[in-house]
C-alpha cells in the first residue's frame, strides 16, 4: 500500500509504467547497500521491531527513492513520502508524523532542507517517537506531547554536507549510492524497454547506457525519447541507428554531455579562459540556477574529468580542451 503526502512531478509516469522495481531482487546496481539493507529489513522483521532510521546520499537520480518505495515493499509497511522544501513549520511536519501507523516508512526527499527550528521537532520523534508542540495564541501557549507509533524515517540528500551533526547522528543506517556502470545501465535499458513493451537491441541498449551519465534515471528517460523515434521514424524497434538519430537530434554525445554541459564548459573557456571562476558567475553566464549546476551537472562532469574545483573556484581540465578539440592557450606559454 501507498499512501502518497507529496511526491515529485518526475516520479508520475515511472510509476503509472511500472518502470520502477518493487523488490530488492529487481533492484539493478548498488549491490553493497543492496545486500546490507537487505540484511537489516530482514532482521527488523525476525526481531518484529521497526526498521533503523536510514540515510540516503549520492547524486540525483540514482535511485534513492526507488530504493526507499522497495524498503517498504519488503517490510510489508505503508509508503508515505513528503518533501523537504514543502515542510515549512513546525505543524507541516506535525501533520505529516500524526498520519503514520505502526512500522510505517516515511520518505522525506532533500531532507537537507528542512528549516533548522522543524529540524529540531524531528529529532525527539525520531529518537522518542514523539513530539512536543505549542498550541495556543501568545499569552495562552501551552506545549502538549503526542505519542507517535514507532517508524523507520527515510531521508534522501544530494547534498549530505549540508546535513546537521545532530540531525544525521539520529540515522542508524547511512548509505551512499554511486554512479551506475555502463553494464548496470545496460541491464536496466533492458529492463525498461521490456516494462514498456518494445523491443531493443543489445548494441543499441549498450550505447543508451554510455550515454545515460551514470544514471538511471536518464537511462530511462533515454529509452522513452528513443521509444518515440522508432515508432514515428523507425522500424517500431529500437535499435543502434534510431539511437543514434535519436540521441544526437537531443543534443546527447558519446560521453552523455548535452547541450547545457556544453554551455557550460564553453563559457568557462570562452568567457573566463578556462577559469577559475566561481559558480555563480557560471550561472549567470549560461542563465541556469547556480544550485542544479552545482547538483546535477557538477557531479557528472567532475567524475569523468571535465571539470575541477580549486580553492578559487571552478576550471576546465585538459581533457575538456581535448574533446572539443580547443587549443589551450595557456599551454603554449
Amino acid at each position: 500500500m501507498k499512501d502518497r503526502i507529496m511526491t515529485e512531478e518526475e516520479l508520475a509516469e515511472d510509476l503509472i509504467e511500472n518502470i520502477r522495481p518493487q523488490k530488492l531482487v529487481d533492484y539493478i546496481g548498488q549491490k553493497e547497500v543492496k545486500d546490507n539493507i537487505g540484511v537489516f529489513i530482514k532482521s527488523a522483521l525476525i526481531r518484529n521491531e521497526s526498521l533503523d532510521h536510514i540515510l540516503l546520499y549520492g547524486p540525483p537520480g540514482l535511485g534513492k527513492t526507488t530504493l526507499a518505495a522497495i524498503i517498504a515493499n519488503e517490510l510489508g509497511s505503508n509508503f508515505k513520502t513528503a518533501s523537504g522544501p514543502a515542510i515549512e513549520k513546525t505543524g507541516d511536519l506535525a501533520a505529516i508524523l500524526s498520519t503514520l501507523e505502526p512500522n510505517d516508512v516515511l520518505f522525506i526527499d532533500e531532507i537537507h532542507r528542512i528549516p533548522r527550528i522543524v529540524e529540531e521537532i524531528l529529532y525527539s520523534a525520531m529518537e522518542d517517537f514523539s513530539i512536543d508542540i505549542i498550541i495556543g495564541g501568545e499569552g495562552s501557549s501551552r506545549s502538549i506531547k503526542i505519542n507517535l507509533p514507532n517508524f523507520t524515517l527515510v531521508g534522501a540528500t544530494t547534498r549530505a554536507g549540508d546535513l546537521s551533526s545532530p540531525l544525521r547522528d539520529r540515522f542508524g543506517i547511512i548509505a551512499k549510492l554511486n554512479y551506475y556502470t555502463e553494464e548496470e545501465l545496460t541491464q536496466i535499458a533492458k529492463r525498461t524497454s521490456r516494462v514498456l513493451n518494445i523491443e531493443i537491441e543489445n548494441e543499441a541498449a549498450i550505447e543508451i547506457a554510455k550515454r545515460s551519465r551514470g544514471t538511471p534515471r536518464i537511462c530511462n528517460r533515454l529509452i522513452k525519447r528513443v521509444r518515440d523515434f522508432a515508432l514515428v521514424e523507425g522500424s517500431g524497434k529500437i535499435d543502434l541507428n534510431i539511437v543514434s538519430l535519436a540521441l544526437d537530434k537531443l543534443k546527447v554525445d558519446q560521453m552523455g554531455l548535452d547541450e547545457t554541459d556544453h554551455n557550460l564548459l564553453m563559457a568557462i573557456i570562452e568567457k573566463f579562459n578556462g577559469g577559475p571562476v566561481g559558480l555563480e558567475a557560471i550561472a549567470s553566464s549560461i542563465g541556469e540556477e547556480a544550485g542544479t549546476i552545482e547538483d546535477v551537472y557538477e557531479p557528472f562532469l567532475l567524475q569523468k574529468g571535465f571539470l575541477k574545483r580549486t580553492s578559487r573556484g571552478r576550471m576546465v581540465t585538459e581533457k575538456t580542451y581535448d574533446y572539443f578539440g580547443i587549443k589551450n592557450q595557456r599551454s603554449l606559454f
